[in-house]
């Protein structure tokens, strides 16, 4: 039985989200950011966070299943933080340390709703 699905919000460094990103890719999930995007665009030196928003069941790949959706609230370097979506196994979100206190998560969390999407801040920069 997998752990519920937790309503918090985890802190990584570049280097950590790319390991995550590329673990998704050899896993073949279906929400992630190529990892030579990744490379290009996000802020070597920022602070990204995920937010677990759903869990993913599946029978015919149960090596894989669960997988935790979350939230991605991504720093570029432009400085602007956009918006999207990571597939993690609940291992790899549970091994993320939790750092956040309650007020900073409330603040990450409104910014998630204001953060345009990875597509849309993408076009803009084309």
């Amino acid at each position: 039985m997998t752990a519920v699905l937790p309503r918090t919000i985890r802190a990584v460094d570049t280097d950590r989200l790319l390991m995550l990103e590329e673990g998704a890719a050899r896993l073949g999930f279906s929400q992630r950011l190529p990892a030579d995007w990744l490379r290009e665009h996000a802020e070597a030196a920022a602070v990204h966070y995920l937010f677990p928003v759903m869990e993913h069941r599946f029978g015919h790949r149960p090596e894989v299943s669960p997988q935790w959706r979350c939230e991605l609230l991504l720093t570029v370097r432009t400085g602007e933080e956009v918006l999207s979506l990571l597939d993690v196994l609940p291992t790899a979100f549970q091994g993320l340390s939790e750092t956040l206190d309650a007020t900073t998560k409330a603040d990450i969390a409104a910014r998630m709703k204001r953060a345009p999407a990875v597509r849309e801040w993408a076009e803009r920069e084309a």
